[in-house]
């Protein structure tokens, strides 16, 4: 008989990583393993996943909507949630016991308040998406607020009662995995490569590359600050900065600092692997990453990497002086340092990307499969 996976996540219709990551596993599962996939949403019925699931994945949305509460006022979104939530059980209930799936995967959002009292039979586990020192925290926007300090504290503490129940607990890192020292049943397996081209960049322009959203957590202001430096010495090299979200704030700071000839912020496009190769080497700026797919993908390209040491991911992808540099957390004078030691080291940084190319296969999707098979056996057995 073949195994039963059910996925819990409130949607696919959004183009992040975790709808991502979990459409590469699911796929993979369901086409090479054999395995019945069946993922269950909560929210967006009438959008399609915006990453294309195979046909043999059952797709069940049960049409709860949590995402609409943030239109109603304050005093009416408590209670609407309460009343989802109980209707979010009471349904995924009912499916758990008629599919009677050998395994349950929760991707850490609202059924992970309840599952692990659904008695179907199903072994539950857990996976994190995004690092323990910013998931439910509510000042990871930078501004602290005492208020949400203690919200974040008992949010937390109720979440680690709940992994504690759990078969197995799953993060992105090995760093990662370290900072859940309460949960004696964990382990981590990295995400899957997207993408390995058969293409790979030479390393020879005068182009650095960065990507993601035009967000806080990306923390693209300090890459700009940093290219301040840059410029200085090197005054004919670009960065491009490729991503979805507002630019306006990052156009005012470039242009504050006079890089308008020396950062291009461009907006996400449907050909990264082109732009990863048009470029020398790649840069990740972020203030934090739940594992960072952006460096992998780049490296797939043969890039060498610079990184901030953030939380949490760069430190277990990049292998220091060999296929990247690391960079202290948020150190802009150190940022541009490490920027400036490869325009200037140019076979050094063909041969960085020469071994990141290769070092960046162990996150192909057959080897990180694997590692998910060997776990559902275990916990099964």
């Amino acid at each position: 008989m073949r195994r039963k996976i059910v996925y819990c996540i409130p949607s696919l219709h959004f183009p992040s990583g975790m709808e991502r990551v979990l459409t590469l596993k699911a796929n993979y599962f369901a086409d090479v393993l054999g395995y019945k996939i069946y993922i269950i949403l909560t929210d967006n019925k009438d959008k399609e996943p915006y990453y294309k699931l195979s046909p043999k994945i059952k797709l069940i949305n049960i049409d709860i909507n949590f995402d609409t509460n943030w239109r109603l006022p304050i005093y009416k979104r408590t209670f609407s949630y309460l009343i989802k939530q109980i209707r979010y059980k009471r349904r995924l209930k009912e499916l758990l016991f008629e599919i009677r799936p050998d395994i349950t995967i929760s991707t850490l959002r609202r059924e992970i308040n309840f599952l692990n009292s659904i008695k179907d039979g199903s072994k539950k586990i857990g996976e994190i998406h995004f690092s323990r020192t910013h998931y439910r925290n509510m000042e990871s926007n930078g501004k602290e607020n005492v208020l949400k300090r203690l919200i974040s504290k008992l949010w937390m503490s109720q979440l680690i009662r709940e992994l504690k129940k759990l078969s197995m607990f799953v993060t992105l890192s090995s760093e990662d995995n370290d900072r859940w020292s309460e949960i004696k049943k964990r382990t981590y397996i990295y995400n899957p490569l997207s993408f390995f081209p058969d293409k790979t960049s030479e390393c020879n322009t005068k182009q650095v590359i960065a990507v993601g959203r035009y967000t806080y957590q990306k923390g693209f202001d300090m890459l700009i600050e940093s290219w301040k430096y840059v410029k200085e010495k090197h005054p004919d090299w670009v960065l491009k900065i490729y991503g979805g979200g507002e630019r306006k704030s990052y156009f005012e700071l470039r242009d504050r600092l006079g890089l308008e000839d020396n950062v291009f912020l461009e907006p996400s496009t449907d050909n990264i692997i082109d732009k990863y190769c048009e470029s020398s080497f790649f840069v990740l700026s972020s203030r934090f990453e739940g594992f960072g797919m952006v460096i992998t993908e780049a490296m797939a390209c043969g890039l060498p990497a610079v990184s901030f040491t953030c939380p949490s991911g760069p430190k277990d992808i990049i292998k220091d002086g060999e296929d990247g540099l690391w960079v202290e957390n948020g150190n802009i004078k150190e940022m541009a340092e490490k920027i400036s030691f490869l325009i200037e080291n140019e076979e050094l940084r063909k041969e960085m990307g020469r071994k990141a190319r290769i070092n960046v296969e162990r996150f192909k999707i057959e080897n990180i499969a694997k590692q998910w098979e060997d776990l559902f056996n275990k916990v099964l057995s």
